[in-house]
């Protein structure tokens, strides 16, 4: 099998699945109950807590573990967006954020919330300028992805930090779903005020995540009940899950470091050899993440490409596994100003630490062999 649809989901670390196991087994009492096994378990969970702060540089004070980028970006959007309201109800994001943050966008407009969808270039990047355009007396918070899910484009988090240092009033979130691992993000002293980490993207396990809250950052709680998670998060904790999610946060960082470049030159051949493939068209900007690849290849359905190059044990996908299953056309290629010849026959391939160079040579030959077969099928 050959696994190229990791931006969708990782394959678990083996010994990010042993430590889950291992405090499952071992450490299954309430973190909350005042007994010594109940205050065992407490220590795990700060010990969790202090790992993961320290690998992305915060204090152990402003890590909240979630259960991943859904329930993160809409902690962070409803929960700024309620708890500021009468300060204000503009919030400002873009065309081209996953749904778990377009959507909760779209409930707050239901709730008589205005949202500023900032537009985005051919290579799916916004405007500083636009975004400082965009900023009014009444803007509590902007949004934006740090590495889109779909393209892989790289949003200008560090000028758009600078600009909502400016204004003091107003929060700014990121979603680092996609750039944890991959590319570099400092938090502390960046002003950034919020963001969402997941750890089924980093091979960690699903239903894992950290949402990280800046010190005097004030959230009206989507969950409600024993005030766990400094009252921002109620619910008993899921220590096995933070405890896993520290060690994949971990793994995953040192293997950035690591084989940061070899994954670089992997997506280069990739997109080189993508290139040289008749009717293939790339829509990944060269100053992309370096594991994401979408391509369209015009005159082609890709679901069709998908199933045939799974027949072969070779699995990409289409778009977001959170709206793979929707219709066709691909919004974020749509937003970018690319035609319906290419925002209705892309396909994305996400690469991880794990992938081969003879594996992309594999799924290189498959997917030319299979355009030619799809071809010669509709003369």
């Amino acid at each position: 099998m050959i696994y190229l649809d990791n931006s969708a989901t990782t394959k678990p670390e083996p010994s990010v699945m042993r430590s889950f196991e291992q405090v499952t087994t071992k450490y299954y009492a309430n973190p909350s109950s005042i007994h010594q096994f109940g205050g065992e378990a407490e220590q795990l969970l700060h010990k969790a807590k202090q790992q993961a702060a320290e690998i992305i540089g915060v204090t152990e004070s402003e890590i909240v573990f979630t259960s991943g980028g859904t329930e993160g970006n809409n902690t962070a959007i409803k929960g700024i967006a309620l708890e500021h309201q009468n300060r204000g109800k503009h919030i400002i994001t873009s065309e081209v954020e996953h749904p778990s943050v377009e959507e909760a966008c779209r409930g707050l407009e239901r709730l008589g919330f205005e949202v500023t969808y900032l537009p985005v270039n051919q290579n799916g990047v916004i405007s500083i300028t636009d975004l400082k355009k965009a900023v009014r007396d009444d803007t509590i918070l902007i949004s934006l992805m740090h590495v889109n899910n779909e393209i892989g484009s790289v949003q200008p988090i560090q000028e758009a930090a600078a600009v909502a240092k400016q204004h003091p009033k107003l929060f700014f979130h990121v979603d680092n779903v996609q750039g944890v691992g991959k590319l570099p993000l400092k938090l502390r002293g960046s002003g950034i005020d919020l963001c969402t980490f997941s750890g089924h993207k980093i091979h960690g396990l699903k239903g894992t995540g950290i949402l990280y809250i800046k010190q005097g950052t004030t959230l009206f709680p989507l969950l409600h009940g024993g005030s766990q998670e400094y009252g921002h998060r109620s619910g008993t904790e899921n220590l096995a899950g933070a405890v896993s999610m520290a060690k994949a946060l971990r793994l995953i960082t040192e293997r950035e470091k690591k084989e940061g470049d070899q994954l670089r030159r992997l997506q280069l051949h990739l997109r080189e050899q993508l290139s040289k493939i008749q009717d293939v068209k790339i829509n990944t900007p060269e100053s992309s993440a370096p594991h994401i690849m979408n391509f369209s290849v015009p005159g082609t359905k890709p679901e069709v490409l998908i199933h045939m190059l799974g027949e072969e044990g070779i699995y990409i996908s289409t778009k977001s596994a959170c709206s793979s299953k929707q219709k066709d056309e691909s919004k974020i290629l749509s937003a970018c100003g690319w035609g319906n010849d290419r925002t209705t026959s892309a396909l994305r391939v996400s690469l991880s630490y794990d992938n081969t160079r003879e594996e992309i040579d594999t799924f290189l030959s498959a997917l030319d062999r299979s355009i030619r077969q799809f071809k010669e099928v509709m003369e």
